[in-house]
């Protein structure tokens, strides 16, 4: 069994979970039309990569997942990945219905701004 530089960090599996998904599925995880009907998305979004940056910096610089998704340009996939990293307690918005993750992103909730996309995704290849 190969160990990943992630294999130590809490949602270790569920950034595998994300990455077997997207190599599985890329065209699911491509930028669709429900990403980009996000809602006032951008700056959101990009507050809450900011966030996630801030809160994940040395572990993000040794990590192979994070260039893994970011190379493969798979936007869904490199956000959930930055959202798993910078917050252990964040993984369980990947099984929450839309409805949900739309009114925790309504309220500005980065993770759930983060992970909207890669939940949808998750359901839609499994």
């Amino acid at each position: 069994m190969t160990t990943t530089a992630w294999a130590h960090l809490p949602n270790a599996a569920h950034i595998d979970r994300v990455i077997a998904s997207l190599k599985k599925n890329p065209e699911k995880w491509s930028a669709t039309g429900y990403e980009a009907g996000y809602e006032a998305r951008d700056a959101a979004r990009a507050a809450a990569r900011a966030a996630a940056r801030a809160a994940a910096w040395e572990a993000i610089l040794a990590l192979v997942a994070w260039d893994a998704a970011r190379d493969a340009a798979h936007t869904a996939a490199w956000e959930a990945i930055l959202a798993l990293i910078a917050w252990d307690d964040c993984a369980y918005m990947l099984e929450l219905p839309e409805d949900a993750l739309k009114v925790l992103r309504a309220v500005g909730n980065e993770q759930a701004i983060l992970l909207s996309a890669a939940a949808h995704a998750l359901r839609e290849t499994s």
